[in-house]
């Protein structure tokens, strides 16, 4: 289906073609410490309908009495979005803040209603930001990740966002030192740009089945972006996000990165140049400190600080397409709610939850139930994946086909993997995609997933 505006480059187009009517209620005036109201009319729901058949989940358990309440004169907003809230009742002062971003066709309602952050608030004890953005902004009410006037610091979207951040620190006295930012798809894409544009104001930050921070800076180059590898070198990426503030040192936000296997909307490629932008500006090599199995065919990378912390988690969910994961359920690993693009395999608002020690911990640590383990990373910021031994020319090498090409066992072109010598391709070039390659002669492999005896 050929698309228009940002539906074109495909992110979440999600229908919403019904919902639960909001509760009755008065706009928040930025005064009153308690939210009584949801969001008002869906805008562009009649084209959104028409996007998808099928809507997203419809009357979604609310998080607790407290609701959802608009909050209004937030700044001069220059990027027109909408600013809505959760907090929990009797929330003291000093907790963290959580920046929660929609998909295209979204809204702050569906986000509220299904990501599983404000069940999360009510356990935990945080407030929650659901910004929100309309069809007079974006055709299909996408944020706009991929233009430079308004996902920049100081500008558009981004400022929005930033003020809105300063409105509920003053509100609700949260915890300046503890706001995180993460959003799905479109959301996903603004929630990187915020991270590199903010690192000053944003602790850490969760990106789901989205895209590197200013990946694109024109809406014409925002596909490429969404569909293919874009060739860049880990200190590449990493000069995107130390280009958004120029100056800056940090410290730099620690960030989760989601991603399915099966994404067709937005490439999983997305999920290593993500992964490369971040260990990058951290001055981490891209080798995991450790791996982890986990719930829904999920595997955790985990890429530590100098100091051993997690500083980068990537999340790869086998099988998984575009969307968020969630978790329905009263279990301890449970939240949100399934429904279109919010997809039934993990609770990531979970355990990206843990990872910023929202439950109370400072950081998570790292996986004490590692299943495999690298060797020390580089500290240098463009330093490579070490090459294979060199100690015997001939040997088999199981690993994902994004390591097998920084080690030298083959090469990528188009966004695909090809085994050097025999260049039989291996699929997408990407951490999701495993192959174990037999070297049958000095720098001659042949893909042997079958065993390399003989």
């Amino acid at each position: 289906m050929a698309l228009t505006g940002l539906a074109r480059v495909g992110l979440t187009r999600a229908g919403r073609a019904r919902t639960a009517p909001a509760r009755d209620g008065r706009a928040r005036d930025g005064r009153a410490p308690r939210r009584r109201s949801g969001p008002g009319r869906w805008a562009g729901a009649a084209l959104a309908g028409a996007l998808l058949a099928g809507g997203l989940l419809t009357g979604a358990p609310q998080a607790s009495a407290a609701g959802l309440g608009q909050v209004t004169g937030f700044g001069t907003n220059p990027g027109n979005l909408a600013m809505y809230s959760y907090v929990p009742a009797a929330l003291p002062a000093g907790k963290p803040l959580v920046v929660a971003l929609h998909g295209c066709t979204q809204t702050a309602t569906d986000y509220y209603n299904n990501s599983g952050w404000a069940q999360l608030a009510d356990r935990w004890g945080f407030s929650v930001v659901f910004p929100q953005t309309s069809s007079s902004n974006n055709l299909l009410s996408c944020f706009s990740w991929f233009d430079s006037s308004k996902d920049t610091r100081g500008k558009g979207e981004a400022l929005s966002v930033k003020q809105m951040v300063d409105k509920a620190v003053a509100l609700y006295g949260s915890d300046p030192s503890r706001v995180y930012v993460t959003g799905l798809s479109a959301g996903a894409g603004l929630a990187a740009d915020l991270l590199a544009d903010y690192p000053d104001v944003f602790a850490g930050g969760s990106i789901a089945s989205g895209l590197p921070a200013q990946c694109a800076t024109t809406q014409s180059a925002a596909s490429g972006c969404q569909n293919s590898n874009q060739n860049l070198t880990p200190a590449q990426w990493g000069d995107k996000v130390r280009a958004s503030y120029p100056g800056y040192t940090g410290p730099w936000p620690r960030v989760a990165i989601w991603h399915g296997s099966s994404d067709s909307t937005v490439a999983p490629v997305n999920a290593t140049e993500l992964r490369d932008q971040w260990t990058n500006v951290w001055g981490i090599g891209q080798s995991a400190s450790a791996t982890q199995s986990l719930p829904g065919n999920t595997t955790l990378s985990v890429y530590n600080d100098a100091a051993g912390r997690p500083a980068v988690q990537l999340y790869s969910v086998s099988g998984m397409g575009h969307g968020l994961p969630v978790s329905p359920g009263s279990g301890t690993t449970n939240c949100g709610q399934s429904g279109a693009y919010f997809l039934n395999t993990i609770c990531s608002s979970y355990y990206t939850g843990l990872f910023w020690g929202l439950d109370g911990a400072t950081a998570s640590p790292t996986p004490s139930t590692s299943t495999s383990a690298s060797p020390s990373a580089s500290p240098s910021p463009s330093a490579s994946p070490s090459p294979s031994p060199s100690a015997s020319p001939l040997g088999c090498w199981t690993d994902n086909n994004y390591n097998q090409v920084a080690a030298g066992r083959a090469h990528q072109s188009g966004g695909y993997a090809y085994a050097n010598g025999s260049n039989q391709n291996m699929g997408l070039w990407n951490l999701f995609v495993t192959h174990t390659l037999k070297e049958t002669s000095a720098g001659y492999f042949v893909v042997a997933d079958s065993g390399c005896s003989g």
